[in-house]
């Protein structure tokens, strides 16, 4: 299987399904093996974690997981709005990403 994702580190997506639907925020790690991204904000779990010289304390901290890409919908700088994303060559030959919308280049 080929692993092509649209969706790269710092895109801003918007959460199509799950508890967080309807929250937008950045993309913090896209994992292509696996057909995930981390997103802030989204899928976040609470990990025990041990005292240690860092943290002498210990406690619990926050961690976002990894979510199926499926899930999230990249949203267009331009228009504002989540949308599909589609491949198009500009001035310099190079491949860019569209906006299905409105046409936008990013």
């Amino acid at each position: 299987m080929a692993n092509k994702m649209t969706i790269k580190k710092g895109d801003l997506v918007e959460v199509l399904s799950g508890k967080s639907k309807g929250v937008r925020g950045h993309v913090l790690r896209s994992i292509p093996k696996e057909m995930k991204v981390v997103v802030e904000g989204v899928a976040v779990a609470k990990k025990a974690v041990r005292p240690s010289q860092q943290n002498p304390q210990g406690g619990f901290e926050q961690k976002e997981m990894p979510v199926p890409v499926s899930t999230v919908m990249l949203v267009c700088p331009a228009c504002d709005k989540a949308t599909r994303v589609g491949h198009a060559t500009n001035d310099e030959g190079k491949k860019v990403r569209v906006c299905k919308k409105c046409g936008n280049q990013f």
